[in-house]
């Protein structure tokens, strides 16, 4: 049988302490955050398994999950959804978890019927956009999806606001853990200067929500100031076609590049000057907590937690997301002004190192943990935290 049609390994697995259930282990931000966990996780105690709703060889995390010598279980991508609920369940008898922790939003039910008759704690994930989830997966799904588990963990505080003005589509508990960072990988270097024209990125997917429109809009607005500047923008999607069209139309074609993916950004990042963030739906963007630990000053719309990373005025500008034209003036303003550039990636910079380090990351998911009724066991389980909180302060 191919290999991604095999819904469980032969041999029988060792019992795993805590299973994260996720979508797949493709290049996106949820995945990342999953590896930075079980990277952060004190491995050897808590024994992490992976299972794969929609598994995939070649995924680019399925290579990087085994290095940290964590079990990957695959559930075949082309089974059909209660027959890879069987295989699930099957699984999670033989791994006995004590906790189950769906790690992305359309697992969320999954992974409370998986635990159903085991004793495992159920945890379920918001780590997006709520609202835009629940249109997603639709009204019916959605709504189970937000329900089920009955605690959560959201990685935005904008998602749990907006959970809690609804009275059927909520979780009955949840709590936040916003996003990690792997701070030894995204470290500051001084801005460019100098000769090298003032570079302005862009990262993420080539989609309608991330609303590149408006950065290239702002570019036709700061190209008329006569302003030299480059615009490269990392990623890729059904919108890049749109994109350069609309680049061409503007006459800001010379002035944009699009890069296409990359598996790693901060080279990118240590290079730039500073970065746009123009998108209008968002839970708790990576990429402008990746720019800050870079040194690099942030413009970005105030859409999901943007505003809480990003201090207006001091680490970087937040503007509205309604206002099409509202990159304009800061991003003006740093191109003009190569100190405040430095100062603003320099704040950044603090900000990271107190508040996204992994150890933080690992140590609020293991009380959330608790918080949602796992017995934690361990004789050294309040040191693990303090441990893991100490990573986060330093």
């Amino acid at each position: 049988m191919p290999p991604d049609q095999r819904t469980l390994h032969v041999a029988r697995p060792v019992r795993s302490r805590l299973v994260y259930l996720i979508g797949q282990l493709s290049s996106g931000g949820a995945e990342r955050q999953l590896f930075y966990l079980l990277q952060a996780l004190p491995r050897e105690r808590y024994r992490p398994a992976v299972v794969v709703w929609n598994y995939r060889q070649e995924d680019r995390y399925v290579q990087l999950i085994a290095e940290l010598r964590v079990p990957v279980h695959p559930l075949s991508a082309r089974s059909e959804p209660l027959a890879k609920l069987h295989a699930l369940r099957r699984c999670i008898r033989e791994l006995n978890p004590e906790v189950i922790h769906s790690y992305s939003f359309f697992t969320n039910v999954a992974a409370h019927l998986g635990a159903m008759g085991t004793g495992a704690v159920a945890i379920g994930s918001i780590r997006g956009d709520y609202l835009q989830d629940l249109r997603s997966t639709g009204r019916i799904r959605g709504a189970a999806n937000a329900r089920w588990p009955r605690f959560q963990i959201y990685n935005s505080i904008c998602a749990l606001k907006n959970a809690r003005t609804r009275r059927v589509a909520r979780p009955r508990a949840a709590t936040v853990v916003r996003n990690g960072l792997d701070l030894e990988r995204f470290h500051p270097r001084p801005c460019p200067r100098g000769a090298t024209v003032p570079t302005i990125l862009g990262v993420g997917s080539l989609l309608a929500p991330k609303r590149w429109d408006r950065l290239l809009l702002a570019a036709a607005a700061l190209k008329r100031r006569q302003l030299k500047f480059q615009i490269e923008i990392v990623g890729d999607g059904p919108m890049r076609t749109p994109l350069e069209q609309l680049a061409r139309r503007l006459g800001v074609a010379d002035v944009v590049r699009f890069v296409g993916h990359l598996d790693r950004i901060e080279a990118k990042l240590q290079t730039s000057s500073c970065l746009a963030h123009p998108s209008e739906s968002e839970g708790c963007p990576n990429v402008v907590m990746e720019a800050m630990a870079c040194g690099r000053a942030v413009v970005a719309t105030d859409s999901g937690d943007a505003p809480l990373l990003v201090e207006n005025g001091h680490t970087g500008f937040v503007v509205g997301r309604l206002d099409d034209m509202a990159l304009v003036e800061p991003l003006g303003i740093l191109l003009g002004n190569y100190e405040l550039c430095c100062q603003m990636g320099r704040a950044g910079r603090l900000k990271a190192e107190r508040e996204f380090g992994l150890g933080r990351l690992a140590a609020q998911t293991l009380e959330a943990y608790r918080a949602a009724g796992w017995n934690d066991r361990s004789a050294s389980a309040g040191a693990d935290s303090q441990s893991l909180a100490g990573q986060f302060r330093h």
